[in-house]
């Protein structure tokens, strides 16, 4: 039995969750959220807990288990708290600003990267370096923040560009004369 599958999902109050159509829907205080189910899982609503079951014993249903009931719950956390991803530019003149639904870069090319804000993510901006980017579904969320880094990627001498704000660089050495 998958150990992670197993686990109940808590769904705390003010979170309704509606099972139909092969199509599991959360609504909270955050947003709505809906993903298909995947294939020989099951779902369960007993009162404020989802229960995740396979049908079989088969390598697919072992694998789709634990994944199911880990999806369930980054969506339950999602529209309760919902998800946030820091990134930091570095580099001299390198700034960003946030312009109605677009989202302004100077990162040292010969224009400006505009890039929209897609609906369901809010991005703010602290003092022209600190992006952040936040929503309640986590795969957006992550996909939007890898986006943004690959506008300016950090090099690997100097260090200048986009880095998660938990991310540790591994600075080269320079020529040596």
């Amino acid at each position: 039995m998958s150990r992670i599958g197993r686990l109940p999902v808590r769904v705390p109050g003010g979170v309704s969750v509606d099972l139909a159509g092969g199509e599991i829907k959360i609504k909270g205080p955050k947003g709505q959220l809906a993903r298909p189910m995947v294939d020989h899982v099951s779902l369960q609503v007993d009162g404020g807990v989802i229960h995740v079951s396979r049908d079989g014993d088969d390598k697919a249903a072992r694998a789709n288990h634990g994944l199911m009931r880990a999806l369930v719950a980054s969506m339950v956390h999602g529209v309760t708290t919902g998800f946030e991803k820091k990134l930091q530019i570095e580099g001299t003149g390198f700034r960003a600003e946030v312009k109605g639904r677009q989202l302004v870069l100077t990162l040292g090319y010969s224009h400006p990267i505009e890039y929209a804000i897609p609906t369901g993510i809010a991005i703010s901006v602290d003092k022209n370096v600190t992006i952040s980017v936040t929503g309640a579904d986590k795969q957006q969320v992550g996909q939007v923040a890898a986006i943004i880094r690959g506008f300016r990627e950090p090099d690997s001498y100097k260090g200048k560009g986009i880095k998660y704000a938990d991310e540790v660089l591994r600075l080269k050495e320079g020529k040596s004369a």
